[in-house]
């Protein structure tokens, strides 16, 4: 039996942000991301998580996306290839379209450095 598919958005360093569809499961994750995965939780009001990859600064992965508090203070920029997925009650899930639009616009500038 497969695993049920989620709608995540993908950011990759140096290219704009995209919704993908993939399977709901941890070998799928450890994948996208390159390693050990680290779930970031960057924003109070919105049910979402930002997936990357846990030593991607060790590994001296690229940068790819700053981080910005909600003062606009930049707080963490990172390395590697990420996900932004949506919340359940207990696990990862799909982004709602309003989300996918919203971090999207989030993402949308490339960090080159």
């Amino acid at each position: 039996m497969s695993s049920p598919t989620i709608t995540v958005l993908l950011v990759n360093p140096y290219e704009v942000p995209k919704p993908i569809e993939i399977p709901a499961e941890l070998s799928v994750y450890q994948k996208l991301v390159g390693g050990t995965i680290q779930a970031i939780y960057p924003s109070m009001e919105d049910p979402i998580a930002l997936i990357c990859n846990d030593e991607g600064k060790l590994l001296g992965l690229p940068w790819n996306r700053p981080l910005f508090d909600e003062d606009g203070n930049l707080y963490d920029i990172i390395a590697g290839t990420f996900f932004v997925a949506g919340l359940t009650k207990d696990d990862f899930g799909s982004l709602s379209p309003e989300l996918i639009q919203k971090y999207t616009a989030v993402f949308a500038t490339v960090f080159l450095i």
